[in-house]
């Protein structure tokens, strides 16, 4: 499985995979047991590829802290504003087949919480019935409410949004986003508004290349019609990922290429002054993509770690914090 947009791709076929086969009935592992024998875990002193920062206002990137990195793979990074709660995908190996995952007992969204310095041990998230299979990623933590990508039956499409809220330690009211964003709308990766009512998502098609921004507003119970970013956001490449500050005023996101010359996908910013989105800044290269900010400006994002001959080996949740 390839991390950052490509988990969504490999999970085409689950939907009928669920249908044809009954997951084991076994007591489902930790993180750590699930792991393969032999796994490497990179750590920066033998990351041939480190992370490149490339402005003043974010410290040199580093692997997250607390126990959320292992040496398998961690993926798709959501934090609440507050910085107090972390969302993430996790499977235990990166080659893992997604029908593999399915009933692997720990591929899915995990989620752990900040009590002063130190994060708690990430538990899986609980989006589902028990005997319902299904496979989930982490999208997007606004104001309680968790917006995640799904295969299950009885989706529109193979995989379609869903959304949850947090109570306690529960996971509640999971729901499909419903027709008009994952049917008519065709949205992929969404990043919300703190308040919930704006979306920012990328999707193919009637744009500037392969994936563009866009943005679609709630109106209702309905979505507003979904409005291209412009071409001073999205280009002949391909944008996706987004993110939005709580504030609504930056907009993160994954472009597949560095306009520095530096390998894989990059990290850009745009700055909204006026109402007006700003040209993109590369902010983060090197394998990097899926960027999460809280308040305060930190940046979390995935690190695909590649050898000298750039054959994957894992992925690992880093940040980069916000100078003041």
């Amino acid at each position: 499985m390839n991390t950052l947009s490509g988990y969504l791709m490999a999970c085409t076929i689950l939907v009928s995979a669920c249908s044809e086969v009954s997951g084991p009935a076994t007591a489902e592992p930790t993180r750590l047991e699930s792991i393969p024998d032999g796994a490497v875990k990179i750590t920066p002193e033998t990351d041939i590829f480190p992370p490149a920062i490339h402005s003043t206002q974010w410290s040199s990137p580093v692997p997250m802290p607390g126990p959320v990195n292992t040496a398998g793979v961690e993926d798709a990074p959501v934090m609440s504003a507050d910085g107090t709660i972390f969302i993430f995908f996790f499977t235990p190996d990166g080659n893992l087949p997604p029908e593999e995952q399915l009933f692997d007992g720990v591929s899915g969204i995990w989620w752990c919480r900040k009590t002063g310095s130190s994060w708690s041990e990430p538990v899986r998230a609980l989006l589902a019935n028990p005997e319902e299979d299904h496979l989930d990623g982490s999208l997007a933590f606004t104001n309680n409410t968790l917006w995640f990508c799904s295969a299950r039956q009885g989706n529109y499409n193979p995989i379609d949004i869903y959304t949850a809220e947090l109570s306690g330690d529960q996971w509640i009211n999971w729901q499909n986003a419903g027709q008009q964003l994952n049917q008519e709308y065709g949205a992929g990766e969404v990043a919300s508004t703190y308040d919930g009512d704006s979306l920012y998502f990328g999707k193919t098609g009637d744009g500037y290349g392969q994936h563009d921004l866009w943005l679609s507003v709630r109106n209702g119970g309905n979505w507003s019609t979904p409005e291209n970013l412009g071409s001073v956001i999205n280009t002949i490449g391909d944008e996706n990922l987004p993110c939005i500050s709580p504030d609504g005023n930056e907009l993160w996101f994954t472009r597949s290429v560095s306009g520095m010359g530096y390998y894989g996908p990059a990290i850009f910013r745009s700055v909204r002054t006026g109402g007006v989105w700003g040209a993109p800044v590369e902010i983060v290269s090197n394998y990097v993509g899926d960027p999460g900010i809280d308040a305060q400006g930190n940046l979390y994002f995935t690190h695909l770690f590649y050898s000298a001959e750039h054959s994957k080996i894992e992925a690992d949740i880093y940040v980069a914090y916000r100078i003041l």
